[in-house]
Protein backbone atom coordinates (compact mmCIF):
# COMPACT_ATOMS: atom_id res chain seq x y z
CA UNK A 1 0.00 0.00 0.00
CA UNK A 2 1.32 3.42 -0.48
CA UNK A 3 1.39 6.00 1.29
CA UNK A 4 1.46 9.84 0.35
CA UNK A 5 1.98 12.60 2.69
CA UNK A 6 -1.44 15.07 2.68
CA UNK A 7 -0.61 18.28 1.43
CA UNK A 8 -3.40 20.52 2.28
CA UNK A 9 -2.21 23.55 0.08
CA UNK A 10 -2.07 21.13 -2.86
CA UNK A 11 -5.34 20.12 -2.16
CA UNK A 12 -6.89 23.82 -1.93
CA UNK A 13 -5.08 24.87 -4.50
CA UNK A 14 -6.34 21.81 -6.53
CA UNK A 15 -9.70 22.86 -5.31
CA UNK A 16 -9.70 26.65 -6.20
CA UNK A 17 -8.78 25.75 -10.07
CA UNK A 18 -11.71 23.33 -10.42
CA UNK A 19 -14.01 25.76 -8.75
CA UNK A 20 -12.40 28.50 -11.01
CA UNK A 21 -13.25 26.18 -14.27
CA UNK A 22 -16.54 25.18 -12.81
CA UNK A 23 -17.40 29.27 -13.11
CA UNK A 24 -15.57 29.64 -15.70
CA UNK A 25 -17.48 26.95 -17.95
CA UNK A 26 -20.80 27.84 -16.77
CA UNK A 27 -19.80 31.50 -17.33
CA UNK A 28 -19.30 30.96 -20.71
CA UNK A 29 -22.74 28.80 -21.31
CA UNK A 30 -24.87 31.21 -19.93
CA UNK A 31 -22.57 33.96 -22.10
CA UNK A 32 -23.45 31.83 -25.70
CA UNK A 33 -26.35 30.12 -27.28
CA UNK A 34 -26.44 27.21 -29.55
CA UNK A 35 -25.84 30.10 -32.55
CA UNK A 36 -23.59 32.22 -31.31
CA UNK A 37 -19.57 31.93 -31.84
CA UNK A 38 -17.52 31.08 -28.40
CA UNK A 39 -14.86 33.53 -28.37
CA UNK A 40 -12.91 34.45 -24.97
CA UNK A 41 -11.05 32.88 -22.48
CA UNK A 42 -11.22 29.06 -21.88
CA UNK A 43 -9.20 26.91 -20.21
CA UNK A 44 -7.39 23.61 -21.32
CA UNK A 45 -7.65 20.53 -19.14
CA UNK A 46 -4.06 20.27 -18.11
CA UNK A 47 -2.48 16.42 -16.29
CA UNK A 48 0.32 16.73 -13.82
CA UNK A 49 2.38 14.10 -12.19
CA UNK A 50 5.82 13.66 -10.46
CA UNK A 51 8.34 11.29 -10.58
CA UNK A 52 11.78 10.85 -8.71
CA UNK A 53 13.58 12.73 -10.82
CA UNK A 54 11.06 15.01 -12.79
CA UNK A 55 7.17 16.95 -12.50
CA UNK A 56 5.45 16.50 -15.65
CA UNK A 57 2.27 18.48 -16.87
CA UNK A 58 0.61 17.54 -19.53
CA UNK A 59 -1.64 19.94 -21.62
CA UNK A 60 -4.38 19.41 -24.43
CA UNK A 61 -4.22 21.83 -27.10
CA UNK A 62 -6.09 20.55 -29.91
CA UNK A 63 -5.70 22.23 -32.84
CA UNK A 64 -3.59 25.40 -31.94
CA UNK A 65 -0.48 26.01 -33.64
CA UNK A 66 3.18 25.94 -31.61
CA UNK A 67 3.73 29.63 -32.90
CA UNK A 68 0.51 30.83 -30.59
CA UNK A 69 1.68 29.25 -27.29
CA UNK A 70 3.64 30.62 -25.42
CA UNK A 71 5.39 29.26 -22.30
CA UNK A 72 7.77 31.17 -19.34
CA UNK A 73 8.72 31.06 -16.10
CA UNK A 74 8.26 34.24 -14.09
CA UNK A 75 8.41 34.34 -10.28
CA UNK A 76 8.64 30.44 -9.64
CA UNK A 77 5.43 30.23 -11.44
CA UNK A 78 5.00 28.26 -14.70
CA UNK A 79 3.07 30.54 -17.21
CA UNK A 80 1.11 28.90 -20.11
CA UNK A 81 -0.70 31.29 -22.74
CA UNK A 82 -1.80 30.59 -26.04
CA UNK A 83 -4.70 31.15 -28.26
CA UNK A 84 -6.69 28.92 -30.54
CA UNK A 85 -7.51 31.09 -33.50
CA UNK A 86 -11.47 30.60 -35.48
CA UNK A 87 -10.36 29.77 -39.43
CA UNK A 88 -11.77 33.12 -41.09
CA UNK A 89 -11.75 31.73 -44.15
CA UNK A 90 -15.17 30.31 -43.33
CA UNK A 91 -18.43 31.85 -42.31
CA UNK A 92 -19.83 31.87 -39.46
CA UNK A 93 -23.24 31.25 -40.96
CA UNK A 94 -21.84 28.53 -43.04
CA UNK A 95 -21.54 26.46 -39.44
CA UNK A 96 -24.64 24.28 -38.42
CA UNK A 97 -23.05 24.15 -34.75
CA UNK A 98 -20.09 25.52 -33.33
CA UNK A 99 -18.82 23.86 -29.88
CA UNK A 100 -15.11 24.33 -29.26
CA UNK A 101 -14.17 27.61 -27.52
CA UNK A 102 -11.94 29.89 -29.49
CA UNK A 103 -9.50 32.97 -28.20
CA UNK A 104 -7.06 33.11 -25.86
CA UNK A 105 -6.40 31.20 -22.62
CA UNK A 106 -3.92 31.72 -19.40
CA UNK A 107 -2.93 29.34 -16.87
CA UNK A 108 -0.46 29.30 -14.17
CA UNK A 109 1.25 26.61 -12.09
CA UNK A 110 3.62 27.72 -8.91
CA UNK A 111 6.54 25.36 -8.91
CA UNK A 112 7.79 23.72 -6.18
CA UNK A 113 11.09 24.35 -4.81
CA UNK A 114 12.52 20.74 -5.68
CA UNK A 115 12.60 22.05 -9.40
CA UNK A 116 15.44 23.36 -11.51
CA UNK A 117 13.98 25.94 -13.09
CA UNK A 118 16.82 25.54 -15.82
CA UNK A 119 16.32 22.31 -16.75
CA UNK A 120 12.40 22.64 -18.29
CA UNK A 121 11.91 20.13 -21.93
CA UNK A 122 8.37 20.77 -23.83
CA UNK A 123 7.65 19.01 -26.46
CA UNK A 124 4.28 19.24 -28.84
CA UNK A 125 3.01 16.35 -30.29
CA UNK A 126 -0.59 15.50 -31.53
CA UNK A 127 -2.15 18.73 -29.55
CA UNK A 128 -0.54 17.60 -26.75
CA UNK A 129 1.71 19.87 -24.90
CA UNK A 130 4.15 18.16 -22.76
CA UNK A 131 6.32 20.24 -20.10
CA UNK A 132 8.81 18.24 -18.34
CA UNK A 133 10.67 19.95 -15.11
CA UNK A 134 13.32 18.30 -13.99
CA UNK A 135 14.21 18.56 -10.13
CA UNK A 136 17.76 19.28 -8.17
CA UNK A 137 20.06 16.78 -8.15
CA UNK A 138 19.93 17.60 -4.12
CA UNK A 139 16.33 17.06 -3.92
CA UNK A 140 16.01 14.05 -5.42
CA UNK A 141 15.38 10.50 -3.05
CA UNK A 142 18.87 8.40 -2.98
CA UNK A 143 19.55 5.15 -1.59
CA UNK A 144 21.42 4.35 1.35
CA UNK A 145 22.84 1.45 1.92
CA UNK A 146 23.15 -0.61 5.02
CA UNK A 147 25.97 -2.87 6.12
CA UNK A 148 25.34 -5.93 7.32
CA UNK A 149 27.73 -6.49 10.43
Amino acid sequence: MTLSRWDPFRDMTSLQERMNKLFEDSLMRSRTSDQEFPMGSWTPPVDIYETDDKVVLKADLPGIDQKDIDLRIEDNTLVLRGERKFDKEKSQEDFHRIERAYGAFHRTFRLPASVDQGHVLATHKDGVLEIVLIKKEDTRPRQIKVEVK
